[in-house]
């Protein structure tokens, strides 16, 4: 596919054609809202800007295209475009689009305020969007920033429901508390170095790493900030109370795009800055600190899934154990790592964004959000308890799934092979499949209530036609992406060997 038309159209500024198409959005859903005067105008409006910003990213990553913005100032790089941006973008994006096709159908989301909530919405996916984009400490700084403060407000939108209120006081206190560690992560790292652009302090990392006491406070700080934007343990409780209080489509959106912006930064920030020095003392060091934090975050996240009763809940410890997962990349530091744990980070956007999609769905037929609730749902919404089945045996791992094949990937990554040096992180592979075998447990849970346990009703349940249109679509991508990788595992390999200057 040619990328002309967009170049045509864009210019030099092509590389952020996505990030100002989702801008104007931001900045005219309220005019929109007002002059529109029906709440499905607005809707559309932002269904249109979603899908015109996904098919220019489509165009652009099909089409191999590559290049940078530097603005009048010239400072080389300051906006990149390329594989690895354009397939991040995508996951975004496709994320976005998703979440807005459901949002006028859903009884948890504001009708009074629908401008200003796209425009959150659409602000918060432009700070990732503006994130995957640069490599310098600061500007991506601002993109979270960007992302987080507009995910407080969604959370809070959601009205007359004190557990949003709460949770959405819970997300900023923590939230906030991420912001200095992060602030002060960075500036501790510029006293030491000089600089805070990441190609010169990949540089200084293969020369000889600062390794003092500034230089490793600096590195933990900004590990712990922005582990808060993945739910890493010791920084994940925030989430089961966010994702339960928050609008069900809220919800989803910052557990399958949101932390995979958190995931991102680290790519960026400390993937990026280690490749060249992890055979120095201090790459290495960073490893095993990632292959703790790794092993730590999914297995407190699979054993506390286990007691939880609510599904929103269960699927946000589920969620921060499958973050535990993605981190193995991290640790592993190569291309095919990376581009494994970058493959599993788009199957979870179906897995996941799919199960928060029933869950969604459900709640708009009435039905509530504990696990008891779903008991005989198989009679009353036998599509529905399918869906939800294959979505949960996915993240589980079961074959043919996506799951299954993006967790295989990502564990072979860190088995390695005869004399790779990767083979020492064999011990992690294992304790990511016993992960796996646990989680098996509180899935089953919910397939067993659905499928053998009795409810107490046997009245057919509706389910709004969005709702419906998008589980399908995240049904057939779990199922296409399970037999068919290569479908997105080869520009998941391009943005890796982006990244490794491959």
């Amino acid at each position: 596919m040619d990328s002309e038309i967009i170049t045509n159209i864009f210019g030099d500024l092509t590389p952020v054609a996505t990030i100002i198409i989702l801008a104007i959005g931001v900045l005219s859903f309220p005019a929109v809202q007002m002059f529109g005067k029906k709440h499905v105008v607005t809707w559309i409006y932002a269904l249109v800007i979603a899908l015109v910003a996904l098919a220019v990213d489509i165009i652009l990553l099909m089409s191999d295209y590559a290049g940078y913005y530097a603005g009048e100032d010239d400072m080389a790089n300051w906006i990149v475009c390329n594989p690895y941006t354009l397939y991040m973008q995508l996951l975004f994006l496709t994320v976005l689009t998703i979440t807005v096709f459901v949002c006028h159908s859903s009884i948890e989301t504001t009708k009074n305020h629908s401008g200003a909530f796209y425009s959150l919405l659409f602000g918060a996916t432009t700070g990732m969007l503006f994130v995957v984009t640069t490599y310098d400490l600061l500007t991506i700084f601002v993109g979270v920033e960007l992302t987080s403060i507009s995910s407080y407000a969604m959370v809070a939108l959601k009205r007359k429901d004190g557990r949003a209120s709460e949770a959405a006081v819970k997300y900023a206190i923590v939230g906030g508390m991420s912001t200095a560690l992060t602030l002060y992560g960075i500036s501790m790292v510029y006293g030491t170095t000089g600089t805070t652009d990441l190609i010169l302090l990949q540089a200084i990392m293969f020369d000889g790493p600062p390794f003092t006491w500034l230089f490793a406070i600096g590195m933990i700080c900004m590990i712990a900030g922005y582990g808060f934007k993945i739910a890493m343990v010791p920084f994940h409780m925030w989430a089961p109370d966010v994702y339960e209080g928050a609008a069900t489509p809220v919800s989803m959106f910052l557990a399958t795009a949101s932390k995979k912006m958190g995931l991102g930064v680290f790519i960026q920030v400390f993937l990026f800055m280690f490749i060249m020095a992890k055979t120095q003392v201090c790459g290495e060091a960073f490893q095993y600190v990632f292959a703790i934090l790794a092993a730590v975050t999914m297995t407190v996240g699979n054993i506390v899934a286990i007691a939880q009763t609510n599904i929103k809940r269960m699927l946000a410890y589920s969620s921060i154990a499958q973050a535990g997962y993605i981190l193995i990349m991290m640790v592993v530091m190569t291309p095919e790592a990376e581009a494994a744990g970058l493959f599993h980070m788009f199957t979870h956007v179906f897995m996941k964004g799919g199960a928060f999609l029933i869950v969604g769905a459900l709640i708009c037929a009435g039905i509530g959000e504990k696990i008891s609730d779903y008991k005989g749902l198989a009679k009353r919404a036998p599509l529905i308890a399918f869906a939800m089945m294959l979505f949960l045996f996915s993240l589980a791992g079961i074959p043919p799934l996506a799951g299954f094949t993006s967790k295989f990937f990502l564990f072979a990554s860190a088995v390695g092979g005869p004399g790779d040096a990767s083979a020492e992180w064999v011990w992690l592979a294992l304790v990511a499949i016993l992960n796996s075998a646990i989680s098996l447990y509180y899935y089953a849970r919910v397939v067993k209530a659905m499928y053998i346990e009795k409810g107490a009703s046997t009245e057919k349940i509706k389910i709004p036609k969005p709702f419906l249109v998008a589980i399908l679509v995240c049904v057939v991508f779990v199922i296409v992406l399970g037999v068919y990788p290569d479908l997105i595992f080869g520009y998941a390999e391009a943005a890796a060997n982006a990244t490794f200057g491959i």
